[in-house]
């Protein structure tokens, strides 16, 4: 079974940067895509950026810019660079691989003042 661990979300200022990790186990990470995903209170879960097995990249508008998608192959791991974050940006991360219904326990953002 897939399994993700998201973790290096906490407490930032407006304008500060955080690094997300996610590790990957139970499949061949270097086989799929990977992308991560946020459900901020209220609202339904967005794909944020995706990073395909060739490593091209594609992010949401809204953080287009400021966010930066990677992948570790050797280590089984996705990260995502937050820069400039906005108090918008708040939510609980997660990430998910390509041909899964899997999600891991996600790791929150929060962005305040």
């Amino acid at each position: 079974q897939v399994q993700f661990v998201e973790s290096g979300g906490g407490l930032v200022q407006p304008g500060g940067s955080l690094r997300l990790s996610c590790v990957v186990s139970g499949t061949i990470f270097s086989a799929y895509g990977m992308a991560w995903y946020r459900q901020a209170p209220g609202k339904q879960r967005e794909v944020v950026a995706g990073i395909s097995r060739d490593r091209k990249t594609i992010y949401a508008d809204s953080v287009k810019g400021r966010f930066a998608i990677s992948r570790d192959n050797a280590k089984n791991t996705v990260y995502l660079q937050m820069n400039s974050l906005k108090p918008e940006d708040t939510a609980v991360y997660y990430c998910k691989s390509s041909g899964t219904s899997s999600w891991g326990q996600g790791t929150q953002v929060t962005v305040s003042s």
